[in-house]
């Protein structure tokens, strides 16, 4: 009985030292009541998401990235009615993060917020109105996650615009992206283009998941 009260004043005195974000990161990540809500939203709306939205194989890939890697400062491109959103956001309750979102496109905005007030996730995303040409650079960051889906011909140029924002050990995801076409390089329009340049890039570490829709990962190793 005396050893097992030392063991909870021991573990008690541990606890006390620990920073706040810590115990909040780790509470999130315990969430069961936030991650129940979620899985139902998703169970529910899985055979709506046609607006330009990713699936949900490539969803969980966005997922499993930001909880492998900790992330807590993520940048969507795209927004559409908010799919991949909700992936990204539930992904950084976890961590103890924050998704900005930006959509130029108002009915799919205002549905993708009301997609991520039912999911349960709106505190953990700020959903954008604009033209991300335009937003993408003045957008400060730094930001460790990166995912653009939207116009693919500008690729490169969100890519070029978000590159000395992303810290080093991020990582920039793009849709759309296979890396079997001509030469290995998608052979197709922006997409093509993009994976060409970011594989040229000796500061960063570029694959492709061709399952689902294609997502290219690339991982920033160093700032040069």
């Amino acid at each position: 009985m005396k050893k097992k009260l030392l063991q909870i004043i021991f573990f008690s005195v541990i606890i006390s030292f620990l920073p706040d974000n810590v115990l909040k990161a780790q509470s999130n990540r315990d969430n069961t009541s936030l991650d129940e809500k979620v899985k139902k939203f998703l169970s529910e709306h899985s055979r709506q998401w046609y607006d330009m939205n990713v699936p949900s194989v490539d969803g969980q890939l966005l997922y499993d990235i930001i909880i492998k890697n900790n992330y807590k400062s993520a940048l969507e491109i795209g927004t559409s009615t908010g799919h991949s959103g909700i992936w990204i956001a539930w992904a950084l309750s976890k961590t103890g993060g924050k998704l900005i979102t930006i959509e130029i496109d108002e009915g799919r905005h205002r549905e993708a917020l009301e997609n991520f007030k039912e999911a349960g996730l709106s505190q953990y995303i700020d959903a954008r109105l604009a033209n991300a040409h335009d937003l993408v650079k003045t957008l400060k960051g730094p930001f460790d996650f990166v995912f653009s889906d939207a116009d693919k011909d500008w690729y490169k140029n969100y890519f070029i615009d978000i590159d000395p924002k992303l810290k080093a050990g991020g990582c920039f995801t793009a849709h759309n992206v296979s890396d079997r076409g001509r030469g290995g390089y998608g052979g197709y329009g922006g997409q093509g283009s993009f994976l060409s340049y970011v594989r040229s890039l000796p500061n960063y570490e570029t694959t492709v998941s061709n399952i689902g829709g294609g997502v290219s990962i690339s991982y920033k190793k160093s700032e040069k």
